[in-house]
């Protein structure tokens, strides 16, 4: 690696990184120049953030740096520049940034400075969330797991100790972007920064001392001098002048706690995180639309989407309990760096709507009307002849027509329509006029994907030992606590004891006992006498878990051992008990117990490319199948094309998966979500939570493992699984998508795109328009269905309807080896298949390399 890939270094420093990267403001191109928008100072009022003096509304996206890799950096923050973003927002990461005390990391997936910059050049602006508490679902916080091990520590509280790291950490980030010149002051781009996280959800417990924290923070912060504002999010006593700002689903309600400061909404939930056991989570777009324009509507001026770009959690770097590896979010930008359709594309025509009522937002206050029952307008006047209007149906169910200064509007239910000069409406939130993408459906799998099995016979493994494996082993009285024990250096905690049975049975003889584990999480195998004869495991609302087993135990000595297992980290600890019920009910907690922290293959490093070829592997004609705590390994040829990449894991059980010695994360394919409670056509109208719209009931959470392709190298590459549960490697296949399927469908009564009207001009052309286009470096290869008239299904299972006139010729001649492609939904276009027929156009095509 370059010096601008890694900078790393001990006792508190860090090495520079390159210098001579060219250092450019905020900018956009124009004709091919460069045109530059250097932000030197920014402050607030009551409206907005004041950069250089204006006001402005700005639209931000969380994109988490070490969620992707930097190859990849650039295309994400370009599409959502493309998406109409102002801003990308993004946490610090202490526990990888300082993972041993005064030892810092800035390298790789890491580097900091290296985002910001690519961020910089690309003409959007920072807010660094510097905390130090993340949450994310991001392992421990994001706290660092030495500061656990601080005698007399308290984490968030008017604790010195804590204080005193908070402290050194914030001033640490806050010094390295100013020593490259990236606060706004600077000419750099983060015009904000966020001192904690959420604490407002957990201050209560701490009393006054919660209080005294929050004055602490905030004073700490302002003292840093960043001269740029400081948010705290989910704190309604933000003393002055930190900004208090809303999370949650939907933020037009919320009033910052003064009113010389600006409405801002940091965490927009898109959609919501996966864990291992659950259905996959989904949030449609109409409602997030909803939701952004009702709050730029009451008077909101910043809102952030939570996540624009979700990607993976690579490694261990998942947090607890049981959080899944893709960090998918349902994004505008999906894991794999594609954009997510409609949402993407709905968001985006959103944003210029609003982007178009800028002026009227940020320099008149609104006025409220009433249009009837669940009806409103909010009006924006900046003279009595200049105004721009969102005319909003908060009704969960009615369509309803209102009457707005003397003009009639539709407003479907759970909707808003903008309209930026009071008579216009450019948009309407329940109006999905964007193209659609069809990655993840069913029925494009054998037409966009890849699957490339590896051959059964190259499979080597390393089979686990039980129990105790090593020397560096050591006993203790009673169960010791997992985090106390493992320091978070393995999720894997060996616990290893005997039953001596010599007084209880005949010489011989075998007794069944039973045997309980209770344990507050998050998973644990069982063995005894070095059979496995149990699991247990919890879920991601309660980790905590109780493992019952029968087992015969032997006259003599019977070794008992039970692997726990942690997946991703909270600020809690984790207690195991065991304890024997059926037989006489004697508690096994206190008994003497033997300890080894990690498996015998972590400590062997058999996931690194330098053990590939040792003899400690076996390789032989059968694999062994379906066996705990097994390690294989094989190598596979890196797939033609540029595509994304992953790894179906579908037929394995639990485990890890390192692809030249890189790990892509934890994987559960075993773990079913519940069979019942999934709506794939999940009713948009009425207010979202996390369980309303969810998919994929009774599979796994995940099967597809994303493999970076900076990751792998020309020739072999190294894969080896560690598999805890039993699984059968020769069903893992590579796969890589080589096409979109993309779809769109527009009627004659639908508005013109927004990016077509004109502040005094109004739309260029009354004439709707049917937009189709590919991921970048892909064209459209084939029209597969184009139908004008009353075309009947959904994207993926469309058919004619009653009236039909097939156009693909007239879509073949538009479209065909394009990267992009613009239709007219017009008659004079399409000819009249039925006139006084309100007609559609339904496109489908295919996208290829």
């Amino acid at each position: 690696m370059n010096n601008d890939q890694e900078r790393k270094g001990k006792g508190g420093k860090v090495l520079p990184g390159s210098k001579n990267r060219t250092q450019k403001g905020n900018s956009s191109e124009v004709s091919g120049l460069l045109i530059q928008a250097v932000s030197t100072t920014v402050t607030y009022d009551s409206k907005a953030l004041v950069i250089d003096g204006k006001r402005r509304i700005l639209q931000s996206g969380s994109v988490h740096y070490p969620r992707t890799t930097p190859e990849v950096w650039p295309e994400i923050i370009r599409k959502a520049k493309e998406g109409g973003l102002d801003v990308i927002e993004t946490y610090v990461f202490w526990n990888y940034h300082e993972p041993v005390r005064e030892e810092y990391y800035f390298g790789g997936r890491f580097d900091l400075v290296r985002f910001v910059k690519e961020v910089h050049e690309a003409g959007l602006f920072v807010h660094l969330r510097i905390g130090p508490y993340a949450c994310a679902e991001w392992n421990y916080g994001g706290f660092p797991v030495w500061l656990h091990f601080i005698p007399g520590i308290q984490f968030r509280t008017t604790n010195s100790l804590f204080k005193r790291e908070m402290e050194r950490f914030l001033a640490k980030i806050v010094n390295l972007m100013k020593d490259e010149n990236l606060f706004a002051s600077q000419g750099g781009p983060i015009i904000l920064a966020q001192v904690e996280n959420e604490y407002g959800n957990v201050e209560w417990a701490y009393g006054v001392a919660g209080e005294l924290y929050v004055k602490w923070a905030a004073e700490t912060a302002v003292g840093l001098n960043t001269t740029v504002p400081w948010v705290m999010c989910a704190q309604e006593d933000a003393p002055d002048p930190i900004i208090n700002t809303c999370n949650g689903f939907y933020c037009d309600r919320f009033s910052p706690n003064s009113p010389f400061k600006p409405k801002m909404w940091t965490e927009n939930y898109v959609g919501w995180f996966l864990a291992f056991g659950y259905a996959v989570p989904f949030r449609p777009v109409e409602d997030l639309a909803f939701a952004v324009a009702r709050f730029f509507e009451t008077g909101g001026t910043f809102q952030n989407y939570y996540m624009y770009f979700g990607g993976t959690n690579f490694g261990r770097t998942a947090g607890g309990p049981l959080v899944a590896t893709s960090y998918d979010y349902d994004a505008p930008i999906n894991e794999y760096g594609f954009i997510n359709q409609p949402k993407w594309g709905h968001l985006r025509d959103l944003h210029i709507a609003i982007e178009q009522c800028e002026e009227h937002l940020v320099n008149a206050n609104a006025t409220q009307i009433s249009l009837g029952k669940n009806l409103e307008a909010h009006v924006y006047y900046r003279s009595p002849n200049d105004c721009a209007a969102f005319l909003a149906n908060f009704g969960s169910s009615t369509d309803a027509t209102v009457n707005f200064r003397g003009n009639s509007y539709l407003l479907p239910a759970w909707s808003v329509s903008i309209l930026p000069d009071c008579v216009n409406v450019i948009f309407n939130t329940a109006k999905v006029l964007s193209q659609r993408t069809l990655d993840d459906d069913v029925f494009t799998w054998n037409i966009t994907m890849h699957d490339s099995s590896l051959p059964s016979s190259s499979w080597s493994w390393y089979k686990e030992h039980v129990g105790i494996w090593d020397n560096n082993s050591f006993e203790a009285s009673g169960l010791l606590e997992q985090i106390n024990t493992t320091k978070d250096t393995s999720d894997f905690l060996w616990y290893t004891t005997s039953i001596n049975m010599t007084a209880k049975t005949e010489q011989n003889q075998t007794k069944e006992v039973g045997l309980l584990i209770r344990s507050l999480g998050h998973a644990a195998l069982l063995f005894v006498n070095k059979r496995l004869v149990g699991i247990g495991y919890g879920n991601h609302d309660d980790a905590s878990f109780t493992l019952s087993a029968k087992v015969k135990l032997h006259t003599g000595s019977n070794t008992v051992d039970v692997l726990s297992v942690m997946i991703g980290l909270q600020e809690r600890d984790y207690i195991m008990i065991l304890t024997d019920l059926t037989d006489s009910e004697e508690d096994l907690s206190f008994m003497q117990w033997t300890y080894q922290v990690g498996l015998e293959g972590e400590f062997l490093g058999l996931e690194n490319a330098s053990l590939a070829n040792s003899s400690i592997w076996t390789k032989g004609s059968a694999t062994p199948v379906n066996q705990s705590l097994i390690w294989y390994k094989t190598v596979f040829l890196p797939p033609e094309g540029k595509g994304p990449m992953s790894l179906n894991l579908s037929g394995m059980g639990k485990g890890q998966a390192w692809v030249n010695g890189q790990s892509i994360g934890r994987y559960w394919s075993s773990y079913l979500s519940p069979s019942s409670g999934c709506s794939e056509d999940c009713d948009y109208r009425g207010t979202y939570d996390a369980s309303k719209c969810l998919k994929k009931c009774g599979q796994p959470a995940q099967t597809l493992y994303h493999v970076p392709r900076s990751w792998l190298q020309p020739g072999e590459n190294l894969l080896v699984i560690h598999e805890e549960l039993g699984g059968d490697p020769s069903t893992i296949s590579v796969v890589t998508q080589n096409g979109q399927l993309i779809c769109g469908r527009v009627s004659e009564g639908d508005l013109p795109p927004a990016d077509t009207w004109e502040p005094s001009v109004g739309f260029a052309s009354r004439t709707p328009l049917l937009r189709l286009s590919c991921e970048t470096g892909w064209h459209i290869a084939s029209v597969r269905f184009a139908s004008f008239g009353t075309p009947e299904g959904n994207c993926g299972a469309l058919s004619p309807g009653s009236c039909h006139a097939d156009v693909s010729s007239i879509v073949h001649k538009d479209c065909i080896g394009k990267q992009a492609c613009s239709i007219l939904v017009s008659t004079d276009k399409l000819g009249d298949p039925c006139p006084n027929v309100l007609k559609s156009l339904a496109v489908e095509a295919l996208c290829r390399g």
